[in-house]
């Protein structure tokens, strides 16, 4: 007769394999049956590879987006990553769709995505949303003084898409995005992608929140669920 421990091992080793799994481990075991890290780096040791780095999702991305991304997968990057061969000949050699995952597959790598971080003890950065007469300013910075409009989409007075396309797409950065991280990447983009293409500049303290604060407000309308 098999005893209650070893009925429970037994028991957990069939929940496991058969997907059930119970714990953190479930997903970096979904990450490989997924072939994420084929494109994607989930630690900055790895060799380069071709998508963004992932390393740092949990500073990087809001849960909800980042879920909702996983089983409806949209396009970001509408020039292709930077790191695809085909890149500076505006020939991407990976043109999508990104794979869909289902609900439960989508929740267990959103949860170990959200665990990968490269920000200790990072404080909440709470900042207000500009006022419209501020936002109109803080859009001139952003398309006149420092040419992000230039890579970047965002939106235009009548609220559409305008802009290049060489950079992420800004036009749901606020739904998309912590504000934390926003803020430490315009500061330096250099802690997070050292040979990255993002301009490495020289903001002062209220610039820098004013373009956080700027770049949060892009947020698309949302949809019915």
């Amino acid at each position: 007769m098999e005893t209650p421990k070893k009925i429970f091992l037994i028991g957990l080793f069939f929940l496991t394999a058969g997907g059930w799994c119970i714990g953190a481990e479930a997903s970096p075991a979904l990450v490989q049956e997924k072939q994420c890290d084929t494109c994607h780096r989930f630690s900055k040791n790895d060799a380069i590879k071709s998508a963004p780095d992932l390393f740092f999702s949990g500073d990087k991305f809001q849960k909800e987006w980042l879920e909702n991304f996983l089983k409806r997968p949209g396009t970001i990057r509408l020039a292709g990553p930077t790191r695809d061969p085909g890149f500076l000949k505006g020939k991407p050699q990976y043109t999508g769709p990104h794979p869909a995952l289902n609900s439960k597959e989508a929740r267990q790598i959103t949860d170990h995505l959200m665990s990968l971080k490269t920000l200790k003890d990072l404080a909440p950065l709470e900042l207000p949303e500009l006022s419209k007469g501020a936002r109109v300013r803080v859009k001139i910075l952003f398309e006149r003084d420092y040419s992000c409009i230039a890579c970047h989409q965002s939106y235009n007075l009548a609220r559409q898409p305008r802009g290049g396309i060489s950079g992420p797409s800004l036009i749901d950065a606020g739904r998309r995005l912590r504000t934390e991280w926003v803020y430490q990447w315009l500061k330096n983009p250099k802690q997070f992608v050292p040979q990255g293409r993002m301009p490495l500049y020289a903001f002062d303290e209220e610039t820098l929140r004013k373009m956080t604060q700027y770049i949060m407000s892009h947020k698309k309308e949302p949809e019915n669920k």
